[in-house]
């Protein structure tokens, strides 16, 4: 009776569906090769560009072009659109830089006249003119000696708060590198720059051993981002993969990816700035209940790795390393973080997991924040702070199968764009009427765990931004 009942609901989906399809239908809708996302209710999410070459980080200009980073190509310029009535679309490509080597990271000054961006051993800038979309300057180098392999992007965050400190994130070389023991190694550390102290006469910084060290210990914070009230800078870690500790595998559901705050740029003290946060030793709990000896966990409490003995406890790693501010299940994969102007929430796109048997992640998602505290308003030991937003409704698809979130960028209007490199794609979110979603704070969510698509994860069916095929899917994902 019940699934009669669900059913029965499907119908009336279905019907209202097709009404408001023709009533407000895109003139030139794109459609994914794979099963429509499903979104949180009030929220609605539209393919706007695709057939892009691994787009990663993204970032408007002053023009409101929308610049992409092809990892592998250089920098394109989308012209999008917009056609009112929530329908965006692409009117043109443009080449910015044609340059192979870079990857991932991306940034762009305050005035909108220069224009950054990253490979694995250097940082870059040019004069830029947005109006022309174009370069307008040869490259120079910022930061150097970065180069080393398996992470290799490097990601870019220009400070609002303090002029001319240029943030760049450095991973390590490998799934447990024992290089990023050591603070002279500038493996796995976060570190910012005075770029506004490079006079002509003067060389490219270091990476190693120059610029303010904001943390180390850090596996591959890939997503970084400054609190818009207070500051505060935080980044989102990946953390190992095939983890073992005495001698039971427990990879599936360990250890923790991270949320970690590493103080500020402005003077304001803060006692873990600059501090080690444990990689490669010491790592986050997330499922307490698989991980042997566990006395006294809980989630996103570090622990160490391994066999246990005097160098390698779980009292040294809480004593003597910094705790991450949140912990999200294992292996999603952060890759991107963005406050909203008033800092009440924050935004996160999960890569999703390869390192699991069913895989997980490969959603967006929202972290709700205290505008004055400029701190997350869920304790750190939270199993809930997790508000997914956009998903694939049935992750058994993935990696292949599915959109892997990446770069995030809002536009003027307070849209959010998401890319996703696996498919060459670009996604808008926006509020089923097509507003922003930049000033609205989403509801709390369930325990964080989409492994399975009948997971509880606070997730609806939007019919606005879900075509028929899609709502079928997500219901029938969730009967069955």
């Amino acid at each position: 009776m019940a699934r009669l009942s669900i059913l029965a609901t499907a119908a009336l989906l279905l019907q209202s569906t097709r009404a408001q399809s023709s009533s407000s239908a895109c003139s030139a809708t794109l459609s994914a090769s794979y099963a429509a996302p499903s979104v949180a209710s009030g929220y609605q999410a539209k393919l706007v560009a695709n057939k892009l070459t691994k787009p990663r980080s993204i970032i408007f200009d002053s023009e409101g072009h929308l610049l992409v980073v092809e990892s592998g190509k250089g920098i394109t310029s989308l012209t999008l659109r917009d056609d009112g009535n929530g329908c965006v679309g692409l009117s043109g490509t443009q080449a910015i830089i044609n340059d192979k080597s870079l990857n991932h990271g991306i940034e762009m000054s305050t005035n909108g006249k220069t224009l950054y961006a990253s490979n694995s051993g250097s940082v870059y800038s040019w004069d830029f003119d947005a109006q022309a979309q174009k370069n307008t300057s040869t490259p120079r180098e910022l930061v150097v000696g970065m180069v080393n392999t398996d992470h290799t992007t490097r990601t870019l965050m220009l400070s609002r708060k303090v002029n001319g400190r240029l943030l760049v994130s450095r991973g390590s070389t490998s799934n447990i590198d024992s290089l990023a023991q050591d603070i002279t190694s500038g493996h796995s550390q976060i570190r910012a720059f005075d770029i506004g102290a490079l006079g002509s006469d003067r060389a490219a910084y270091q990476f190693d051993d120059e610029g303010t060290l904001l943390g180390w210990g850090l596996r591959n914070s890939v997503g970084l981002a400054e609190h818009p009230i207070t500051g505060g800078i935080f980044s989102v870690e990946n953390s190992v993969d095939e983890m073992e500790r005495q001698g039971k595998d427990i990879h599936e559901s360990n250890p923790g990816e991270e949320m970690n705050f590493h103080g500020y740029l402005n003077g304001t003290r803060y006692a873990g700035q600059g501090q080690n946060y444990g990689y490669p030793t010491c790592y986050a709990a997330w499922n307490v209940s698989d991980i042997p000896e566990n006395q006294s966990l809980k989630p996103g409490v570090q622990f160490a790795i391994g066999n246990l003995n005097g160098t390698a406890s779980d009292s040294a790693c809480q004593n003597d390393h910094v705790a991450p501010v949140l912990a999200f299940p294992s292996h999603w994969a952060p890759l991107d973080l963005k406050f909203n102007a008033e800092g009440t929430t924050a935004w996160v796109t999960s890569h999703g997991s390869w390192n699991k048997d069913r895989p997980d992640g490969y959603l967006v998602y929202a972290i709700a924040f205290s505008p004055s505290t400029g701190m997350p308003t869920e304790p750190a030991d939270s199993m809930k702070a997790v508000i997914p937003i956009m998903r694939n409704p049935d992750n058994s698809k993935c990696p292949t199968g599915c959109f892997r979130p990446v770069g995030l960028a809002f536009d003027r209007m307070g849209r959010l764009f998401m890319s996703s490199d696996s498919t060459g794609e670009i996604y808008m979110i926006t509020k089923t009427d097509g507003k922003s979603v930049a000033s609205a704070t989403p509801t709390a969510g369930a325990p964080a765990s989409t492994s399975s698509p009948a997971a509880a994860s606070g997730f609806a069916v939007s019919t606005a931004g879900l075509g028929l095929v899609g709502v079928v899917m997500a219901i029938m994902s969730w009967l069955f």
